[in-house]
């Protein structure tokens, strides 16, 4: 099922990455940013080169965003920090959880208005323990939404007044009316119900004729919705089962990246994919917007 042109699904590096997750196009690099979170790394991967680059940032590390500084924040279980690119330190920032050490950060982006946005979820994934927060331009953190279960894809529409989000076990993507100048969120509803037998919905990127690309855990695809009428319109099927989030990206941002898993997958699951873990690319007949930046 795909009514837009597609190449053929190619895996770019054979990371056999744990917990794959939060890739992100730097167009002035022409590299991906991603993170292996159970392996507590940052990764920097060249398209042309093959290249991968790794910082072991010594925690779980849920997400990684571009700064305009050229450095990089991350949240992690130890909270947000900042990676220096040079010498691989991390400062660290702030740890808005500090008292809930059965938690950890999970997936998170900038926003339109340069601020970063990062979700929790606890290590069981059992309870609404978790929360999402957001790191403004002067590094203070303030909480946006209680009652989280495990915190997962982020988009915001072209006009920069609607914030997409996914608390993954709620089978849902959420709505909310966004103010950049702000950041505010408010008018929380729901666009889209992932039905049963498909996967359940993970990290997410948005093109720009404002479809939503989420990525399927145990659903081996990548699916498009349409968040006006709630509907699935494509779906790019995968070799590994737990896609886990993409980007677009290439010198055309046509390229869609894509990130996976092998986490709990026992060695007889894990012989029928060897590509799990792995980095993927798919050229598509559809464009994405570049990653937005943290700018404290």
């Amino acid at each position: 099922m795909s009514s837009i042109q597609q190449s053929p699904v190619e895996c770019v590096y054979e990371g056999r990455a744990q917990l794959g997750e939060g890739p992100s196009w730097l167009p002035h690099e022409k590299k991906v940013l991603w993170v292996d979170i159970e392996k507590s790394l940052v990764h920097l991967f060249d398209p042309q080169t093959r290249a991968n680059q790794t910082f072991d940032v010594g925690c779980h590390v849920g997400c990684a965003v571009p700064s305009r500084r050229g450095d990089v924040l991350i949240a992690t279980a130890k909270g947000f920090g900042q990676l220096n690119r040079s010498s691989g330190q991390v400062t660290w920032i702030t740890n808005p959880e500090s008292h809930l050490p059965g938690n950890r950060f999970n997936d998170g982006k900038a926003d339109p208005a340069g601020r970063f946005w990062a979700g929790s979820l606890p290590y069981a994934e059992d309870s609404p323990a978790g929360g999402l927060y957001v790191l403004d331009e002067r590094r203070v953190s303030r909480k946006a939404l209680n009652d989280v279960t495990i915190s997962n894809g982020l988009a915001w529409s072209g006009d920069h007044r609607t914030m997409y989000y996914i608390d993954t076990p709620t089978m849902r993507v959420d709505a909310f009316d966004f103010d950049p100048a702000t950041s505010s969120i408010s008018n929380r509803r729901t666009v889209i119900r992932v039905p049963e037998g498909v996967g359940y919905p993970d990290g997410m990127a948005i093109d720009d004729e404002g479809m939503l690309w989420v990525g399927m855990w145990d659903g081996w695809a990548v699916l498009r919705w349409d968040p006006r009428t709630g509907r699935q319109i494509d779906k790019v099927e995968l070799p590994v089962a737990r896609v886990t989030a993409c980007c677009f990206g290439g010198e055309n941002r046509d390229e869609l990246y894509l990130t996976s898993a092998t986490t709990r997958l026992d060695a007889a699951t894990l012989a029928k994919q060897p590509l799990a873990g792995g980095l993927f690319r798919v050229k598509l007949g559809v464009k994405g917007p570049p990653p937005f930046e943290y700018i404290g």
